[in-house]
């Protein structure tokens, strides 16, 4: 008798289908088998995992970049049996736990500039309190994002989403002003009209793996503040030693802000978030007794999320996982250009560090061109789909389109991966490339499956 969550796991271990279908979101597992991505997964550890039949797959996704140090780190593992095992008394709300000022030590230390820490349970709502902190201290109403921009899907950060998609059906959102990625001119234009709070920006955007253009975020930073406006740095996705820097921002010598992070932070664990600031933002809002929890959260700095960031903290630095971000992206680029020479249809990697994104683009046949406009015909961007699907199904390498209409496959590898991690991706995206380029290839009869599918709704 009693809780075995082992035994559960074994019971059930066939009826994730049917039990999302049912009780869950019922859209996916209908998506997964329309891409036959529809298997079981048991094990995981570093940047492989395992099915039920025993098959091993390589991590090029990691979780959307929440397993940055790998999956299931010995050290993180270890800290949380730890913590667990010192029975703390967690989460009283009228007590000051060390955990949580060691971690925004720890922070603060590697992002010079920051001040203050507010810490919390998701990217989403790092986000949230970016633009809460920022209308506060500036007393002003509008952020200005940026087009593809993906900032999460809360309704505050859905008012700062490029993306349509995401947003239909939810206005109407806050009054927030859109311009395109990395045009100083717009920036200026949206800041001469006045009452804007600041610019809420990507270094290098998730949704396409678009990279800030060099210069952009300095000269945006001098912009902002010669009107009162504040720059936000959105690092969720790209902090913490993804680009081959502790943050993508140090790339363009610039100083935010306001920083956000959280996915990695979180060891591939338990969900954490934190907002990153100088001292004079955070005492604008926190300005008196009165207004002491004006902005808090029940689970924020609770102790398994701290000690799951304390640890992946020293795992990046006891692993050199940063410069190993830096050295695999470079083998990884160097890799993908050099098949892009044989392959005219990859018109562009980029990105910086483990954060690729492979763009493609018409080929140059007839015949190609001719399957080229009636995949866009189906749906724009099908192509990096017929790309992502046989690297899965043939040589079980999960990777991810970089967004919706979006031609671009974006590798977010773990950032402990290896130089034959790197040759085992390259040698399949060769093969997936030729296959590609073939009429009667597996790829293309993929295509006109989906296509098939999506003219008989």
């Amino acid at each position: 008798m009693g809780f075995d969550v082992r035994a559960l796991l074994e019971q059930h271990q066939n009826d994730g289908a049917r039990l999302h279908a049912e009780f869950v979101n019922s859209q996916v597992p209908r998506m997964l088998h329309a891409i036959g991505f529809d298997r079981t997964f048991v094990r995981a550890e570093g940047a492989h995992y395992w099915d039920a039949d025993g098959n091993r797959y390589l991590d090029f996704l990691s979780g959307f970049g929440v397993a940055g140090v790998g999956r299931n780190h010995p050290v993180v593992r270890q800290a949380l049996h730890d913590v667990l095992d010192a029975d703390l008394a967690d989460m009283l709300q009228f007590d000051l736990p060390v955990l949580p000022g060691l971690v925004a030590e720890q922070l603060v230390k590697r992002a010079p500039g920051m001040e203050r820490v507010y810490f919390c349970n998701s990217g989403s709502e790092a986000v949230e309190a970016a633009l809460k902190f920022a209308r506060c201290a500036t007393a002003r109403p509008r952020i200005v994002y940026c087009s593809h921009a993906y900032h999460g899907l809360t309704a505050g950060a859905l008012s700062v989403n490029g993306a349509k998609e995401f947003r239909q059906g939810f206005d109407p959102l806050l009054p927030d002003t859109v311009v395109p990625f990395g045009d100083i001119d717009a920036l200026e234009r949206e800041v001469k009209r006045g009452n804007v709070a600041a610019l809420l920006i990507e270094p290098i955007q998730g949704k396409g793996v678009n990279v800030a253009p060099p210069g952009f975020l300095r000269a945006a930073r001098e912009l902002l503040h010669s009107r009162g406006a504040l720059l936000i740095c959105d690092e969720v996705q790209t902090g913490l030693g993804r680009t081959g820097k502790f943050f993508a921002y140090e790339y363009d010598d610039v100083q935010p802000d306001i920083v956000t992070v959280a996915k990695a932070l979180s060891g591939g664990f338990v969900p954490v978030g934190a907002t990153l600031m100088r001292a004079d933002i955070f005492e604008k809002v926190y300005s008196s007794l009165d207004r002491v929890f004006v902005h808090a959260s029940t689970f924020m700095g609770n102790a398994l999320a701290m000690t799951a960031a304390l640890a992946t903290l020293s795992v990046i630095d006891d692993e050199q996982l940063i410069d190993n971000a830096a050295l695999r992206g470079q083998e990884l680029v160097a890799g993908l250009r050099a098949i892009a020479e044989e392959h005219p249809m990859v018109a562009d990697v980029r990105g910086r560090g483990l954060m690729i994104g492979i763009e493609f683009g018409k080929p140059s046949t007839m015949r190609g061109k001719a399957m080229w406009s009636t995949l866009n015909t189906a749906r724009k961007g099908l192509f990096a789909q017929l790309v992502v699907v046989p690297l899965f199904t043939r040589h079980r390498i999960l990777t991810q389109v970089a967004g919706d209409h979006m031609a671009v496959v974006k590798l977010l590898p773990p950032l402990m991966i290896s130089p034959a991690d790197v040759t085992e991706f390259l040698t399949a995206f060769a093969d997936v490339m030729k296959d590609g380029e073939r009429p009667n290839g597996l790829a293309w009869e993929f295509g006109r499956t989906l296509v098939k599918q999506a003219m008989s709704r």
